[in-house]
């Protein structure tokens, strides 16, 4: 299953000037000059302005720091980066500057290196200033970024305890503890969003992918039809709930979910896959070929949609396409036993025995394998169900 999350991330990038915005007095320094038009907004002037400065002092730190001030206005965030780099080597304790430039890294993509530029100003400050609640959040989000989601966990709980009522900040915290398997987590938060917008089809959908983590089919479910209730129209909703009915066997269920997400999205290619799968256990072939036909033009990387295609060529009598498309399907997922077990009775029906051999060895091999899997799960499970013996005691002295 598959869950989107919008994420917008505002952060003020300036340093003080000291000025306001008005007309440039006359007869002042060229320092004085560049702030001004600094405030007004011309940033092209002001850059040039800058510039001079360094011509009357190459190694003025403050002039770079500007300059990169004014890259980053502009969103030019990889020209800015140098610029306060190299601010930084001429004046490291010029204030802002370095916080600055991890926001622009922080912008520019380059969360490794925000990271370490957060991580190393978070240490210098005290824990409930300011500077060190944003430095939480950023870092939280950057960890979040780089998909290092339990490093993100511990910054999204102290930013959310900073921020109650930040809804983004939740549902990311809500996505990071389910991709690190944290369920309980997932729907503590889930609560929480739920006080704020009772409405947030997103964090039914978080709620229901930590109940079925939790082995609770039908409790996910139902969250998730509440989440599609919520929102109709929330990417991704109807395509999740066919999937755990699907996964049920409801596949009449199941296909009036994955017609409504292609309501929604006519070209999602996994709801096509899954509706003609739906139509094919209905025995409905001649509405699956259709739909399998358009899934694989747009996505051809999807190992059902070739599987069942298979299948509806060869029940057609089309054998050597059904062949074509089974096999692609072998090669893309050689775990499926429904592969080997179709090609392989192909293979009988035309008189290839050895192929059709080979097809039924492999899926005696796997059969074997989850048997054996099984098996091993069930005699750790009884190992774990004996009583503990208790140590023998020591004979009585004489």
């Amino acid at each position: 299953m598959r869950l989107s999350i919008r994420l917008t991330l505002t952060v003020v990038l300036g340093l003080a000037t000291g000025h306001s915005a008005g007309q440039i007095p006359p007869a002042t320094s060229p320092r004085d000059v560049a702030l001004a038009l600094e405030s007004q907004g011309n940033n092209a002037e002001a850059e040039a302005a800058w510039k001079r400065c360094l011509e009357f002092d190459p190694s003025n730190p403050e002039a770079y720091a500007h300059m990169g001030l004014l890259e980053a206005r502009q969103e030019h965030y990889k020209e800015a980066v140098p610029l306060y780099r190299k601010a930084l080597e001429l004046g490291p304790q010029i204030p802002g500057v370095q916080i600055n430039l991890g926001l622009a890294l922080f912008k520019d993509g380059e969360l490794k290196q925000s990271v370490e530029v957060f991580s190393s100003l978070l240490k210098k400050q005290a824990s409930d200033s300011p500077q060190a609640v944003q430095l939480t959040y950023l870092l939280g989000m950057a960890h979040y970024g780089l998909g290092e989601y339990a490093e993100a966990i511990p910054y999204l709980k102290d930013s959310m305890a900073a921020d109650e009522q930040n809804l983004t900040l939740k549902l990311v915290l809500a996505h990071s503890c389910l991709w690190t398997k944290q369920n309980e987590c997932v729907l503590d938060v889930y609560r929480q969003i739920l006080t704020l917008d009772p409405n947030s089809a997103e964090a039914y959908m978080l709620a229901g992918e930590a109940l079925d983590g939790m082995k609770n089919r039908t409790g996910a479910i139902e969250l998730f039809r509440l989440g599609a209730q919520a929102n109709p129209k929330e990417p991704g909703v109807h395509e999740d709930l066919g999937f755990l009915l699907w996964a049920q066997s409801q596949f009449t269920e199941a296909a009036a979910e994955f017609q409504a997400e292609l309501t929604n999205n006519p070209n999602d290619a996994w709801s096509m896959t899954y509706l003609a799968d739906a139509e094919i256990h209905a025995n409905q072939n001649a509405s699956a070929q259709p739909l399998l036909e358009k899934a694989i033009k747009i996505d051809p990387g999807i190992a059902l949609t070739h599987l069942d295609l298979g299948i509806v060529y060869n029940d057609a009598g089309r054998r050597e396409e059904g062949v074509r498309e089974l096999k692609i399907a072998e090669e893309m997922d050689p775990s499926n036993q429904n592969v080997h077990w179709r090609l392989g009775h192909i293979y009988q029906l035309v008189g290839d025995k050895d192929k059709a051999k080979a097809e039924f060895d492999k899926l005696h091999v796997l059969k074997s394998t989850v048997e054996e899997d099984l098996g091993k799960k069930l005699h750790e499970a009884e190992m774990k169900a004996l009583p503990v013996a208790s140590a023998p005691s020591a004979p009585e002295a004489k």
